[in-house]
């Protein structure tokens, strides 16, 4: 069967920076909607015509993948406003109760960086915005989508993620 929309596909994957430093793993094949929410359109738009056993190389630029960096989605915040201990590499989704910065968006996941006796610097920008990314794809399988996949535009896999720090719905896969 051939990869086309609606289907479901199972992939294997290698995700690195432009410099083929490794970034994420998929050892164990995953299913994937394709046609819908699942995947990154480029990633669709790669796999598109391919069938099991295929092995592809995608490169997506920023645009095409987590946006570019943006500074204005960093922010300092009281520290008192945060639980302890606070740590860089924590995640919160959206800003604490009595946050000092109303332009900042409220449904992002910021990231703590930085950690101050007196404030935070938090990060709103998904870990990857920014950054050029190689995806070295493996098809293992190509199946029907059921009727609850295709209603869904999902497979409702939420056990893969690169997503430490991004935003809801910001998803490679």
């Amino acid at each position: 069967m051939l990869i086309t929309d609606p289907c479901v596909v199972s992939l294997t994957w290698v995700l690195s920076d432009a410099q083929n430093r490794p970034i994420d793993e998929l050892e164990q094949p995953v299913e994937f909607y394709f046609g819908g929410d699942d995947l990154l359109a480029k990633v669709e738009e790669a796999l598109a015509g391919h069938a099991a056993g295929d092995e592809l190389q995608i490169q997506l630029e920023p645009e095409h993948a987590f946006g570019d960096y943006r500074p204005e989605l960093v922010c300092f915040e009281d520290r008192k406003l945060f639980p302890e201990p606070v740590e860089p590499g924590m995640a919160f989704e959206g800003l604490p109760p009595g946050h000092a910065t109303p332009e900042m968006p409220a449904d992002a996941v910021y990231v703590v960086t930085e950690v101050y006796p007196s404030h935070v610097v938090l990060d709103g920008n998904h870990p990857l915005a920014g950054m050029a990314l190689r995806l070295a794809i493996k098809v293992i399988g190509v199946r029907e989508a059921s009727d609850e996949e295709v209603q869904a535009r999902s497979v409702g896999n939420d056990t893969v993620s690169v997503l430490d720090g991004a935003a809801p719905g910001t998803r490679l896969h």
